[in-house]
């Protein structure tokens, strides 16, 4: 991963984009991503601030909120105290789709006791930039520093077009693990149905019935013994030699 600070010119975020498309293309999963993309952002704006910062991304999905991915385990910590008030400026960020910004938690009236709270940490600037997902999915971006006014206007503006390319990336991630989980799932499927299959024609043989007549023989096993018609099937096939039921698919 190239660690190079982020630049406002259009060069810089168009190399960023390449960046964070190669993190979609190298991760394993969506989780895997995010994780990665906090890395990146931490190196990337603490490079090009020149001070040290951590990041987290905050996800909001299927009505449930959490912290999907730091950093470091302190940005995990930072990001998980304004979930315990219920408020913050990363959740306002979410909420609203609008970047924001605690200048310094000492003195910012908005949310007294969560800012009371990260002060109380030494964290006393945070920026929340909102990243816009599929299906009323909605996440952000939340960078924190240990000093006041760390993020000038250029720094925001930076902020909001690498979120604007994380977003993208993000997406595509998302798009990606989805099918990969379809196929992950119908591959499931068939492995289930041969393994079923083999059964019917075990005891087909062994009782010279029909197939019908087979799966409700398993049918009947499945119920009789409160386990998953899959699994009677699986332990019928390898009683024949002791062996694991294999199945085999091109990948």
């Amino acid at each position: 991963m190239d660690d190079t600070a982020l630049e406002t010119s259009d060069h810089g975020f168009a190399a960023a984009a390449g960046q964070l498309q190669d993190l979609v293309i190298d991760s394993n999963d969506v989780s895997s991503f995010l994780s990665e993309l906090c890395e990146f952002s931490a190196k990337s704006f603490s490079a090009s601030m020149g001070r040290e910062v951590v990041c987290a991304v905050t996800l909001h999905r299927h009505r449930r909120l959490n912290t999907a991915a730091w950093s470091s385990p302190d940005a995990r910590r930072f990001d998980e105290i304004q979930h315990g008030f219920g408020e913050g400026p990363c959740l306002h960020a979410m909420e609203t789709q609008t970047t924001v910004l605690v200048r310094d938690t000492r003195a910012d009236p908005l949310w007294p006791d969560y800012c009371q709270a990260m002060a109380a940490l030494g964290q006393l600037s945070v920026l929340g930039v909102p990243l816009a997902l599929d299906e009323g999915a909605t996440a952000a971006l939340n960078i924190f520093a240990s000093v006041p006014d760390a993020f000038d206007p250029a720094t925001i503006t930076s902020a909001e077009l690498f979120a604007s390319q994380a977003q993208r990336a993000l997406r595509l991630a998302v798009r990606i693990g989805v099918r990969q989980q379809l196929a992950d799932d119908l591959r499931a499927a068939m492995e289930s149905r041969t393994t079923i299959d083999l059964a019917a024609g075990i005891i087909m043989g062994q009782n010279r019935c029909s197939q019908n007549e087979a799966m409700a023989i398993l049918t009947r096993a499945s119920s009789g013994r409160n386990m998953k018609l899959r699994d009677v099937a699986a332990g019928l096939v390898s009683s024949l030699d002791g062996a694991p039921v294999a199945t085999h698919f091109d990948s």
